[in-house]
């Protein structure tokens, strides 16, 4: 995906957002601003992959704060609230009890409504005091877009690239029903602290290790995967994936600047820039193959 102007505006609002998270410091804050500010004026170009632009961004901010994980704390809240969500989550996907191409489509659709967890986008920054009801209530909606049936006759070598803390917690109920299936789970995280993006870290408290095959990073803090970075292992694991899973805007965009395939985007759509970018409408719970 290509950069579009609405992107400057919703990129310096981030990282205001997150000098806030690192310093009480005005002028330091300030700092920040100015520059994301100056990174975009000599970065910016139509037709520049968005990815490139918001890395740039985000690095150059985080090197002016001195601070290479101001969302940490904000992390730690969003696992702990996906974590209390989780057991009616579950209870939602198994009610009925469904078949296995049922099951997969709630527990799908669970992990979409877990992208919710994304502080500092504009306009879509739900609290944690809100959450299990806005939970509840986009889950009854279900999916606007809905390839998961598609996708379950794809799961033998899955590549799963995940997105935020939070909603990991609620993928996990994804990688349930891929086991079940007899599917094998290859999960890409990024590899050093960006925005509330997943890390090794985060990998190991979690023990995410236990609930997969293997666990690969993007090789570096880059907004998504920049593939010029990425390790040799995992643009190996691309090719042969009989599936790739996809989770948030951030892969997304960067995904879909390479032709990979069979590929899954499980997203809400948060901003216009992706909505309009995959024909559809901002707020979408989206869960869409492309071959």
């Amino acid at each position: 995906m290509k950069v579009d102007p609405r992107c400057t505006y919703c990129l310096l609002s981030r990282v205001h957002y997150e000098a806030k998270l690192s310093t009480d410091d005005e002028e330091l804050i300030n700092k920040a601003v100015i520059a994301g500010i100056d990174v975009l004026k000599d970065l910016y170009r139509p037709g520049l992959p968005a990815g490139v632009v918001s890395t740039a961004i985000h690095r150059k901010v985080y090197d002016v704060l001195n601070d290479n994980d101001p969302y940490y704390e904000l992390k730690q809240i969003s696992n702990k609230v996906a974590s209390e969500v989780l057991p009616m989550a579950r209870s939602l996907i198994y009610e009925g009890d469904p078949d296995d191409k049922e099951l997969f489509r709630r527990a799908v659709l669970a992990s979409v409504i877990g992208n919710y967890f994304d502080f500092g986008i504009m306009g879509f920054d739900v609290g944690e005091d809100v959450f299990d009801k806005t939970f509840a209530e986009v889950f009854d909606r279900g999916l606007d877009v809905d390839d998961t049936a598609e996708m379950y006759d794809m799961l033998d070598d899955v590549v799963y690239v995940v997105d935020n803390c939070g909603e990991i917690i609620l993928d996990t109920l994804v990688f349930e029903i891929i086991k079940k299936a007899g599917g094998r789970i290859t999960l890409v995280v990024r590899g050093a602290p960006i925005l509330t993006d997943v890390t090794m870290e985060d990998v190991e408290v979690l023990e995410l290790d236990r609930r997969v095959d293997r666990v690969l990073t993007t090789g570096s803090n880059a907004i998504g995967v920049a593939f010029e970075e990425a390790p040799a292992e995992l643009l190996e694991a691309f090719d042969s994936a009989s599936l790739i899973i996809s989770k948030g805007m951030a892969n997304y965009e960067t995904l879909t600047e390479k032709d990979l395939g069979p590929i899954a985007y499980l997203l809400r759509t948060k901003c216009e820039s992706v909505a309009e970018d995959m024909g559809l409408e901002p707020g979408y719970s989206v869960a869409k193959l492309i071959r």
